[in-house]
């Protein structure tokens, strides 16, 4: 294997494992500070994330959002887009997931489900293509734009669910009238998951196959690497911009629509859980890979669903995970200051030794043609 191989499996592999590790190994100090064994707390964090088929089944749930809101985040990027609106495209798709019925009756069955995700995914797609826009056109710094635009979605949401779509009968906790109950989404057969991990895994395979097997995906990704030498070879970067950051938007707000068809049955505040949040931490960690997010999405929503058995247990909060998904966001971050140092070592390294061995080469030769020259003057004389 060749050493830009291993330094790719370096930058792409080892360096998220080492800030999880450590992100782990820095949760139980922190633990331990508050008089808690941390050794008992990351048996614990693993034994409620993974321990059972009751843990796994939670732990796919809780994935199964994870993985559309990292591509809110993963898809832009490759754009060179740097989105955190995620929260805001989901509670969006949510609401225009509830708010559908409102305008038109849905088809009973699956067409009505479908109609309901789809209403989701293009409240998302749209909210997401705003900051898209605002960046291309306007100049607005899109990290920006799309995190204060999550707060305003949000205030719109509460606003709405609060207000004119309100359920008469929802007394204690304002929301829209449930959905009907032939629009839901069910439970795969034989299992305790709801139909969304298998959307959101399929949604990250077709959006890694797009980003890597279509000229399209490939024109993106160029635009990404270098927006202007896009332009220079006619590639239409604005709209692919654009286009990136609607789909990612889209993806959100289609697990707003998951998370009210299959586990809220309609959109009330229980969807502002931060998962859009949560969502950035696992694009990062999968290095904006789609096909990658799956298995980075189970492991952090192991993490959620481990908190539950940590109070339980320890006493310790159900929010202490976020203390967790804190630690390893930081230290990614941290790892990107390192990320390419590997390879730079050894490309000095080995221009160290290639002069090494020039001048070794040279002092030899000269070496040689002293003697020589020696020898000749002594068969003059």
């Amino acid at each position: 294997m060749t050493a830009v191989r291993w330094v790719a499996i370096f930058d792409g592999l080892v360096l998220p494992m080492l800030a999880l590790a450590g992100a782990v190994l820095l949760f139980g100090g922190f633990v331990w500070l508050g008089g808690t064994d941390p050794v008992e707390t990351w048996v614990l964090l693993f034994q409620g994330a993974f321990g059972d088929a009751f843990s796994w089944q939670n732990t796919l749930q809780r994935a199964a959002p994870l993985m559309l809101t990292a591509l809110c985040v993963a898809i832009p990027m490759q754009a060179g887009m740097t989105i955190i609106g995620g929260e805001g495209a989901l509670v969006l798709g949510g609401l225009a997931a509830a708010g559908l019925p409102y305008l038109f009756a849905p088809p009973d069955g699956l067409w009505g489900t479908a109609w309901i995700l789809l209403a989701g995914a293009v409240a998302g797609g749209a909210w997401i293509a705003l900051a898209g826009l605002l960046q291309q056109y306007r100049g607005v710094n899109e990290t920006i734009s799309s995190l204060l635009m999550s707060y305003l979605a949000i205030g719109v949401f509460k606003h709405l669910v609060e207000g004119p779509l309100r359920d008469p009968e929802s007394l204690n906790k304002p929301s829209t009238l449930p959905l009907h109950d032939s629009w839901l989404l069910g439970l795969i057969p034989g299992q305790e998951v709801h139909w969304g991990l298998v959307i959101g895994a399929v949604v990250c395979v077709l959006a890694g196959l797009w980003l890597y097997g279509t000229t399209h995906g490939f024109a993106t990704r160029v635009v990404g690497g270098n927006a202007r030498a896009a332009r220079l070879v006619g590639l239409p970067s604005r709209r692919l911009v654009v286009c990136a950051c609607a789909l990612g938007g889209a993806a959100a707000g289609l697990a707003g629509g998951i998370e009210v068809a299959a586990v809220h049955n309609a959109a009330n505040a229980s969807l502002i859980a931060g998962l859009g949040y949560t969502g950035i931490l696992v694009a990062f960690v999968a290095r904006h890979n789609p096909v990658a997010v799956i298995p980075v999405a189970v492991l952090f929503g192991g993490f959620g669903s481990a908190g539950s058995l940590l109070q339980r247990r320890l006493d310790l909060p159900d929010a202490s995970v976020w203390v967790l998904q804190g630690f390893a966001f930081v230290l990614i971050l941290a790892c990107e200051a390192a990320r390419g140092r590997l390879g730079l070592w050894l490309a000095q390294r080995q221009a160290r030794i290639a002069a090494a061995q020039v001048v070794h080469e040279t002092s030899r030769q000269r070496l040689a043609r002293q003697k020589a020259q020696a020898a000749s003057v002594g068969e003059v004389a």
